[in-house]
């Protein structure tokens, strides 16, 4: 996409009604009309996700979406973000913002942050970190490096102008995350190294390794909400999932579920640890760009019924190891069962994302397990200079 011509002003406001809103949902078609690896959001899931009544971040956090304008063209948008367990946990004095979608306009995306800027501001914020949609929880970051296929599930992508916008509109680099990619071994098992580890840790008596049990679905869910809290709560720019949060984003990702790639680790019956993966049902969802049906007709569902049976890849989307038994080598075992799960259901390849910059540990492992660094991610920080007395609330 070329960059635009500016004619007039920009001019970026908050979103009110419902038509607004829609313009908010389907303005990235316009951004990425011309960029085959963009997978379109279901359009529905959009709505909810933006929707306080649906959606429990909004228990915790205020959102505010803004859209900019060249006279009657929409050419941005964005959301300013205020998560009240952040402040509590990491900044007081830092908002987020997500959701940025913006033409090559250096004037736009300087109106869209302007505008974040003040609402925070008028709100006692003196810094913005993103993009965060809306917690590190949702998707998060921009993409800096690894512009050349679709992104995964769960995975933001956003063309290769974005870095230089923020750039020039003040942002520095807060944090990378890193994504890695790991080919099936011909034989389903994890490399030497990995699996002697492997090995070493379920060794002892009182470890195991089991499945998402589908008889106890919800006391393993529960499980998986409280090693995620306890091995994440330390974590850069991490805040805990609710209940009510919790509960949405597993009924949003139930039917993607496979209990062979829940993988627990059990010490005397207890879980401790756990890995899921997901089939990228990006892969399928590319074809039905954000829409299941058509004119009334379920065109949508019929596609990507049929794209969904090509699905190979996984992405290895979260995990987590409780602090009091990080030392026991168990990051392995899950690999290693997990791999030779994915295996025997046929995947030819597994995504590692993403992965922060400067977690070693986790870095080592998953080199270790084959993967190759393919993809950088980077949320961004700015402090911020409002116009005096404004309140584009």
């Amino acid at each position: 996409m070329t960059a635009v011509t500016h004619q007039s002003a920009v001019l970026a406001t908050p979103v009110r009604g419902r038509a607004d809103l829609t313009a908010f949902i389907r303005f990235p078609y316009t951004v990425y009309r011309d960029h085959p690896f963009w997978v379109a959001p279901l359009e529905r899931e959009q709505r909810a996700f933006l929707d306080p009544r649906r959606n429990p971040f909004f228990d915790v956090g205020t959102v505010q979406l803004f859209l900019a304008r060249r006279g009657s063209a929409i050419v941005g948008r964005i959301a300013a973000v205020i998560d009240s367990r952040y402040t509590e946990r990491h900044d007081p004095a830092c908002g987020q913002f997500g959701l940025f979608e913006c033409l090559d306009d250096s004037e736009a995306a300087a109106a869209l942050f302007d505008a974040v800027a003040g609402w925070l501001d008028v709100r006692g914020l003196t810094k913005m970190l993103g993009p965060l949609s809306f917690s590190t929880n949702d998707e998060c970051g921009l993409l800096v490096d690894g512009f050349d296929g679709p992104p995964s599930i769960l995975m933001p992508y956003n063309p290769a102008y974005y870095p230089k916008l923020l750039v020039e509109c003040g942002f520095g680099k807060a944090k990378d995350l890193l994504s890695w990619r790991i080919p099936m071994p011909a034989d389903g098992e994890p490399v030497a190294r990995i699996r002697q580890s492997a090995d070493r840790s379920l060794a002892a008596p009182d470890v195991c390794v089991r499945a998402l049990d589908p008889a106890r679905y919800d006391a393993d869910m529960a499980a998986v909400k409280d090693i995620y809290n306890d091995a994440w709560a330390e974590n850069y720019a991490a805040v805990p999932m609710t209940d009510r949060e919790f509960t949405h984003v597993i009924g949003g990702l139930k039917p993607l579920i496979k209990p062979e790639l829940l993988q627990f680790v059990e010490i005397d019956g207890e879980p401790i640890a756990f890995t899921l993966w997901l089939p990228d049902a990006n892969q399928a969802l590319g074809v039905i760009h954000g829409r299941l049906t058509r004119f009334g007709l379920p065109i949508g569902l019929i596609k990507l019924s049929r794209a969904s049976r090509r699905i190979n890849r996984t992405r290895a989307i979260t995990s987590g190891i409780k602090k009091a038994h990080r030392s026991r080598g168990l990051a392995a075992a899950l690999f290693a069962e997990t791999q030779r799960a994915a295996f025997q259901l046929g995947y030819t390849e597994t995504e590692m994302s993403w992965v922060l910059e400067d977690n070693e540990p986790a870095n080592r492992t998953v080199e270790a397990c084959g993967g190759v660094l393919f993809r950088t991610h980077r949320l961004y920080e700015r402090a911020m200079t409002p116009d005096p007395g404004s309140d584009p609330s």
